[in-house]
């Protein structure tokens, strides 16, 4: 039996995840949640074979989710769900140590089966996601860089990203003229769009 975790902030989503999981004889559904934050603890408790996480969620994002539940519980392995499959969002996702990455209008019977093959330790991954990640240029901007213009593009202000991330006002702001610059942007809300386009933040 495949224990499942669904990590997805849509509730009629999330429901009509688990209800298709559950006709399923081989999977069982362990834990269902709506926000990021809830993700280790609940599979801490639960301890899922696999857990099937939206890429956008509240509190922590899916992807950070994943790095943790990688560190904290190793031997589950983690299906991302995405409604853009973009070739930026991928490589971050690989370097999290997802085990699967999908978009959200994959068949179902496909969506199935890349559970059951992560859960066995295959990589399922869109082939044609693949080769565009292959082909996509690397991310310009540094681990800081990028998450100061996330912080940005989400509505922070310098000041308030300064303080959340222990920096000085003039280190944000050089981190996002930095940002402008590499991405060859006109402003840093073009740059948040380009980054963000490419699936770098």
């Amino acid at each position: 039996m495949v224990r499942v975790l669904i990590a997805e902030d849509m509730r009629i989503l999330r429901d009509t995840l688990a209800a298709l999981l559950e006709l399923e004889d081989d999977l069982e559904v362990v834990a269902e949640l709506g926000s990021g934050d809830a993700i280790v603890p609940a599979a801490l408790r639960s301890r899922p074979d696999v857990a099937m996480i939206d890429i956008d969620l509240p509190g922590v994002d899916g992807l950070t989710a994943a790095a943790e539940l990688h560190r904290r519980l190793p031997h589950c392995r983690t299906l991302i769900l995405t409604g853009l499959g973009r070739p930026g969002t991928l490589r971050r996702a690989l370097a999290a140590h997802v085990a699967g990455f999908v978009v959200k209008d994959t068949p179902s019977q496909q969506l199935i089966d890349a559970v059951r093959r992560v859960a066995a330790g295959d990589r399922v991954i869109d082939p044609q996601l693949a080769v565009a990640a292959l082909e996509a240029a690397d991310n310009p901007l540094s681990p800081r860089e990028a998450e100061v213009l996330r912080r940005h593009a989400a509505g922070a202000s310098a000041a308030e990203i300064a303080a959340d991330m222990h920096l000085s006002y003039g280190t944000v702001r050089n981190y996002l003229a930095s940002a402008v610059t590499k991405l060859g942007a006109r402003n840093r809300v073009d740059a948040a769009r380009i980054a963000d386009e490419a699936g770098w933040l």
